[in-house]
């Protein structure tokens, strides 16, 4: 029995041509991915060396998440230039060679642009602390103190308390929902909407095909100050963020209006692409208001699965039967690792403890409708580096240690070259270590092995790309025991049935009659069993 239906029956021919729908994308954190001159941290020309690896992967497109001028408090999300390249990155004419480069092999490049706030050192934010005289005062969200002295509210900030700090030039307080290094940039203020729209225009013009947006559901907070109430969800609370519902500091509606004006600064330039990145309580909904029709982003990248503890097929099935496919409705961006989350074969580790096999994680995400983000080293099926305390440099795990996984366990280096100095990453000192457990997962280890995770992740890949039904099809979830996950990829005649089993033994495999195995995951599958942890991608029996 089907449970739900989500897309359309067929598509035309131009549909099926662009390549913003269902795309595979595969996220680069610049600090941490290839550094080509010994200074311990990544660069764009070490990306640009290495973009034929990631070709080689047959991937659509490939975001880098911030390598503008920063002081680095959040190691690039704090930006003091939008329009330059931190100098530990590389120059313009660095970027200027990887986009060519990009661009040769067939990738597409899209740029992490974070327009709810900046570093305190941007000078838009030194002229707006000089006072209510200067052009930029209103620039950023500013506010008098209580009668008291203390901040005008009670909001939090993500990473460390209060949402407001004070300023002394200005003898006021200035809001950041991050760190207090991080201002809040009051996007309400339509000069600062034509500044960021400039910003926008600058990468445009310089040949990049799309940007992902950082925090966006943060870009503006209700002017009136009112106090957030207290959370009555029941979840873990390891921050003071984390005992309030966020009514007020995020998820304003005159954010759609901005988002428009975006959509329409992107389409003036071709079949560019804007993702916005939604979290929070109402991520499902901002993820759908923000992608409906055609004016708005194209796609919304969520947290549904990157802050799950645990993959159950009840989880997933609730994630998927929110997208219904219907006409007008947006399309979701899925993503199970990324720089902010715990590696997810460590995050979805069983109940034994062993990490969860990376290659049901990757069958899993490449049958997903929607698109796709596969992050830097889980095409390898990288475990969460466990790291001493001494070697942290994130202020997030710092402030919460030893309460979450942590960041930086996310951040470490990629392992290129099992025998090399630092696994190949840097002939320096890393900025982060280079884990024992990376190493063994290096890519060339895994190149000479036909068996490996790397080969899979490539015929993963391979199959989406040569498949309508897993990059466009409609999804229809199938009825089965609740360790077995299954549902239905289909458009017009081309069809696929995908089940999963995500428990730590093989079961008999349902559904199968009248279908083919075109690819079978768990090594004690049988013709009529599924694995334990495995997968079976089938089509119509001919």
């Amino acid at each position: 029995m089907i449970a739900i239906e989500q897309g359309p029956a067929s598509i035309t021919a131009t549909q099926a041509a662009d390549w913003r729908r269902g795309a595979v994308i595969y996220q680069v954190y610049p600090r941490s991915f290839a550094d080509s001159n010994g200074d311990g941290i990544g660069d764009l020309p070490g990306i640009t060396a290495r973009l034929d690896y990631i070709a080689s992967l047959g991937v659509d497109a490939v975001w880098i998440s911030p390598f503008f001028v920063s002081p680095m408090h959040d190691f690039g999300y704090d930006v003091a230039d939008y329009r330059d390249v931190d100098p530990q990155f590389g120059t313009l004419a660095d970027c200027d060679a990887l986009l060519a480069k990009a661009h040769a092999l067939g990738l597409k490049i899209l740029v992490d642009l974070v327009f709810a706030h900046t570093s305190h050192l941007h000078p838009w934010f030194v002229a707006s602390r000089s006072g209510a005289g200067d052009p930029k005062a209103d620039w950023y969200v500013w506010a008098d103190p209580m009668p008291d002295g203390s901040p005008p509210n009670n909001w939090q900030s993500v990473f460390t308390g209060p949402a407001w700090t004070w300023d002394a030039p200005r003898k006021r307080y200035y809001m950041h929902n991050f760190l207090p290094q991080q201002p809040q940039l009051n996007v309400h203020n339509p000069e600062v909407q034509d500044a960021l729209l400039d910003v926008m225009r600058f990468w445009l013009e310089r040949g990049v095909d799309g940007f992902r947006l950082d925090a966006i559901n943060f870009a503006m907070h209700n002017p009136a100050l009112t106090d957030n109430p207290p959370s009555a969800a029941n979840h873990r609370r390891t921050r003071p963020f984390d005992y309030q519902s966020h009514v007020h500091n995020q998820s304003q509606p005159e954010i759609i209006g901005f988002l428009q004006r975006l959509r329409g600064l992107a389409d003036s330039f071709g079949a560019t692409f804007l993702v916005g990145e939604i979290g929070g309580e109402w991520s499902a909904h901002e993820m759908k208001s923000y992608t409906a029709g055609d004016a708005q982003l194209h796609s919304a990248y969520s947290f549904a699965f990157l802050s799950a503890p645990q993959l159950t097929s009840d989880h997933v099935r609730a994630t998927l039967a929110e997208w219904s496919g219907a006409a007008g409705e947006g399309w979701p961006s899925w993503a199970f690792s990324n720089h902010d989350a715990p590696r997810v074969i460590s995050r979805w580790a069983g109940v034994d403890g062993n990490p969860l096999p990376a290659g049901l994680s990757l069958a899993l995400l490449m049958a997903l409708r929607g698109n796709l983000f596969l992050y830097q080293g889980e095409e390898l099926g990288l475990p969460q580096a466990q790291l001493p305390f001494e070697a942290l440099r994130d202020p997030e795990a710092i402030a919460n240690w030893p309460e979450t996984m942590g960041r930086d366990g996310a951040r470490t280096p990629m392992p290129w070259d099992q025998a090399a100095h630092e696994a190949g990453f840097t002939t320096g000192t890393p900025w982060l270590p280079v884990v024992p457990d990376h190493r063994v997962l290096a890519v060339d280890m895994q190149e000479a092995d036909a068996g490996s995770t790397l080969h899979l992740a490539r015929r993963l890949i391979a199959l989406r790309r040569s498949s309508l039904a897993l990059r466009l099809g409609a999804l229809a979830l199938l009825d089965t025991e609740p360790d077995l996950l299954g549902f239905d990829r289909s458009i017009g005649e081309d069809r696929l049935r995908c089940l999963f089993n995500l428990s730590p033994r093989p079961m008999a495999a349902p559904h199968l009659e009248g279908w083919t195995p075109i690819l079978q995951l768990g090594a004690d599958a049988g013709p009529d069993m599924i694995g334990a942890f495995g997968a079976i991608l089938a089509e119509p029996s001919r």
